[in-house]
């Protein structure tokens, strides 16, 4: 088991910075990324195999394949809308009824802090409206299915899976 988490941790420490929509983050913003997808990792409360039945394509609006030129230069602002999503996302009723409270409130804090650090390097994250659109949209199928599973335990597992892909994208 530890193997496995060593692999994963190898395999994301160097995905990560590559990943990132063109942009060059700091340490500071890739380690940041980690430790919130390690807090992902451990909120993992059922095997993912379990839910198999209950996978769905959220239709994660790029990879590195598909970004344009502009929206890579609006990588910084396409980051910030990503965090603000997700912590809306956990930062429900619904999300505390399923999670451990102790984890999910250290997901919500370094979500928080990484989004702080994006606001003071940032210059002007307002300017890319295009992308807020296509992020809202992404994050409204993700509240959509959650409602229409009815929030259970599989739905939210299929989701945890789904945010750790988006960080190691971001």
């Amino acid at each position: 088991m530890a193997h496995n988490y060593l692999l994963l941790a190898g395999v994301m420490f160097c995905c990560i910075p590559a990943c990132s929509l063109g942009q060059n983050w700091s340490g500071i913003h890739r380690l940041d990324n980690w430790k919130t997808f390690m807090i992902l990792r451990q909120m993992k409360r059922i095997p993912s195999q379990a839910c198999l039945k209950d996978r769905t394509d959220f239709k994660f609006p790029w990879n590195r394949g598909n970004t344009t030129p502009n929206e890579m230069s609006q990588g910084t602002c396409y980051h910030h809308l990503m965090l603000q999503q997700i912590i809306s996302l956990f930062n429900t009723e619904d999300s505390r009824a399923a999670w451990n409270n102790t984890l999910l409130d250290q997901l919500l804090s370094s979500l928080d802090h990484g989004l702080e650090q994006l606001e003071q390097m940032e210059e002007d994250h307002l300017a890319c409206l295009y992308l807020g659109s296509v992020v809202r949209k992404y994050f409204q199928r993700i509240h959509h299915y959650l409602k229409e599973k009815d929030y259970i335990s599989c739905a939210w597992e299929v989701v945890r899976v789904e945010i750790e892909v988006c960080l190691s994208l971001i």
